[in-house]
């Protein structure tokens, strides 16, 4: 008896040791995840109907339909201050997939740091570095003076952002681009 009372007393002693482990190897628990922005629904059926757009600069988000039928919505980035994006009625008149802009871009160094996140073609570059033109993915044309929707950062959604252009959330900018077409309509208002 006293043989067995001393196998059972190593097992819990062993128990407890690997459960003290173990409770340490996991550390403290996680904090919950903080919770991001939805930036965009889409639900469109691909039924009947031309798609069409309004962009609300106040609100910084846009609304689509087909048919008339409300199929989605995003928050988008228009131009800051000094980089106004205009209201107006307009069409797709281009579409690119993969575009860079010929006004806007960055400097960075050798590493790939940003030194000047605002810099234009003219912009003297430092030796060593090199100017880099902003990505527009999935880039739409609305304006002859190069004003259109492409994949962008929202940096806080509600808020302008860009240097006039809208910026679409990255991951609905290809399903957007997907069922427009040149000569889709869009509606830019305040």
């Amino acid at each position: 008896m006293s043989r067995l009372f001393s196998l059972l007393q190593r097992s819990v002693s062993t128990l407890v040791v690997v459960s003290a482990l173990s409770s340490c190897a996991l550390g403290p628990p996680e904090p919950p995840r903080k919770a991001e922005h939805v930036l965009y629904e889409w639900y469109d059926d691909g039924g009947p109907g031309e798609v069409k757009m309004k962009i609300n600069l106040n609100a910084q988000m846009a609304h689509f339909t087909r048919g008339g039928r409300e199929i989605g919505w995003c928050y988008v980035a228009t131009g800051k201050e000094g980089h106004g994006t205009p209201s107006g009625t307009y069409r797709i008149t281009e579409k690119i997939e993969d575009k860079y802009s010929n006004r806007y871009g960055w400097i960075e160094d050798e590493f790939g740091n940003v030194t000047n996140g605002d810099a234009k073609p003219s912009t003297k570059v430092p030796p060593g570095q090199r100017y880099v033109p902003a990505p527009m993915p999935y880039w739409q044309r609305l304006t002859s003076y190069g004003i259109g929707m492409h994949a962008g950062v929202i940096p806080k959604p509600g808020e302008t952002a860009s240097h006039g252009c809208i910026r679409l959330p990255k991951d609905f900018a290809p399903v957007l681009f997907s069922v427009t077409r040149e000569g889709t309509p869009v509606v830019i208002t305040h």
